[in-house]
């Protein structure tokens, strides 16, 4: 679980907040409180991964200032637990149907508190985009996530091998492989597969390199490598 979450604690009674506080920041989140829904307000809320909000409190209760959140697009998406003595089916159901993410009744254990977090941020938390990965060289790229190679801005139509064997010489420029090697590391050591494959493969992704063909260079008697400081 994250640690760096960041979670605002609404409630009128301040020795709770000051618990819930110590408690949840032993856990790693970071903790502000509010003891009134009029306070909470003037805050920044939206740096907020979640909101515990004491239903019951003063002019503004927490059934309230949820639905004024909820009402604004910057505030809309944040989790609420709500927090109550108050422990009647309606309620649960008021605190649902203005969005809440959960329902704790009081008094409650601070392990229950913990857990419900817990699962509430995991079920909300936006999920981590994979991190780009690229290797190239100029106009030549190859996104290592989607399987893609791009030349110029064009997409390239390389099967499975030809773009193995390109990234296995993208990523070790200058570095010569030996068809053994190249047929070890692509084909895994297929029996049936031949020297002269590798070859051939090699031959179709200079094509369809087009003029950035030449950087993959032949050494005679040794292999092929993308050697970049090959002149025009």
């Amino acid at each position: 679980m994250n640690t760096n979450y960041r979670i605002l604690v609404v409630d009128d009674e301040e020795d709770l907040c000051d618990i819930l506080k110590f408690n949840l920041e032993n856990e790693g989140y970071e903790v502000e409180t509010a003891n009134s829904a009029e306070e909470a307000l003037k805050m920044d809320l939206t740096k907020f991964h979640l909101l515990l909000l004491d239903v019951m409190m003063g002019e503004i209760s927490g059934f309230k200032m949820a639905k004024m959140l909820k009402q604004v697009r910057e505030t809309r998406d944040i989790p609420i637990i709500f927090l109550t003595a108050r422990d009647t089916e309606n309620d649960a159901v008021t605190g649902f149907t203005l969005g809440a993410d959960d329902y704790i009744s009081k008094p409650f254990s601070l392990r229950e508190v913990q857990m419900r977090i817990k699962a509430v941020l995991r079920r909300t938390a936006p999920q981590q985009a994979v991190p780009a990965a690229y290797i190239g060289f100029k106009e030549l790229k190859l996104d290592l996530n989607k399987k893609e190679a791009v030349l110029c801005g064009e997409a390239l139509q390389l099967t499975k091998t030809e773009f193995e064997i390109l990234r296995l010489l993208l990523e070790n420029e200058g570095r010569v492989f030996s068809r053994a090697e190249i047929l070890r590391r692509i084909w895994n050591n297929d029996a049936e597969v031949l020297d002269r494959t590798v070859d051939v493969n090699i031959t179709r992704l200079r094509k369809k390199l087009d003029g950035y063909g030449k950087f993959v260079v032949t050494r005679l008697g040794y292999g092929y490598c993308f050697d970049t400081s090959v002149k025009d």
